[in-house]
């Protein structure tokens, strides 16, 4: 069909149909975070971006996860009809960030073993405090250099990397309550400073933390009086 359509696309793990009949090669591609690597790898003719919510490349084009099917489809709606027809569905026109934002919590740094297997658990239960590379390699008896080697193999990132995406993720949850300022999150957290809470979560999760709240927050239940 793809030589008789305007355009085409995929949402979500689609983009390996796509893929797969050979209208991905040299084009730019998305696709759930959760698949980007599988999709690159068997098919490495494709330009696949990990972060991207939706892709235009010539007449293909492709989304990120389900929801972000939305996204496209408003996207293909403002081109055929204008903004002014788009812009009247209740969502984003174009979502702030990218798939980062929505990923599960440190997902793929899961699968520490031995010493190191409880540690994750204990960084997040303690983001308040020193999570320097002495104060974690003493948690785990370890001294601070082998623990450097230990966890950069296990975690593919350094100590100091994760601590501050853990940090992140709990500063996101936080957002999404409604229940504190910023200056409390930052606290909370262990970010000392909001500007320091402020520079992590744009460059983790691609946008300022305002915007995120301003996207993410649950309204609160009022109680009756």
């Amino acid at each position: 069909m793809a030589p008789r359509v305007r355009r085409l696309g995929s949402i979500c793990s689609g983009a390996f149909f796509l893929a797969a009949a050979g209208l991905l090669d040299g084009r730019r591609v998305a696709t759930h975070w959760g698949s980007t690597d599988r999709l690159a790898a068997m098919f490495p003719k494709s330009d696949v971006d990990a972060d991207a919510i939706w892709v235009r490349d010539g007449s293909v084009y492709s989304s990120a996860g389900v929801t972000a099917g939305i996204d496209l489809a408003l996207a293909l709606v403002e081109e055929d009809l204008g903004r002014e027809v788009a812009r009247q569905a209740v969502v984003f026109l174009k979502r702030p960030g990218g798939q980062s934002q929505f990923s599960t919590e440190l997902q793929a740094q899961f699968q520490a073993t031995g010493p190191l297997e409880r540690l994750p658990d204990w960084v997040r239960r303690n983001l308040a405090d020193d999570l320097g590379v002495e104060a974690l390699a003493q948690q785990v008896g370890m001294s601070p250099r082998n623990f450097a080697r230990v966890f950069r193999h296990q975690f593919e990132t350094t100590p100091a990397r994760f601590v501050e995406s853990a940090r992140v993720e709990r500063a996101r949850r936080h957002l999404e309550d409604a229940r504190l300022s910023l200056d409390e999150i930052a606290e909370a957290c262990g970010f000392e400073r909001t500007d320091r809470l402020r520079r992590s979560f744009g460059r983790i999760v691609g946008v300022a933390p305002a915007a995120y709240r301003e996207r993410f927050e649950r309204p609160r239940l009022r109680r009756a009086s």
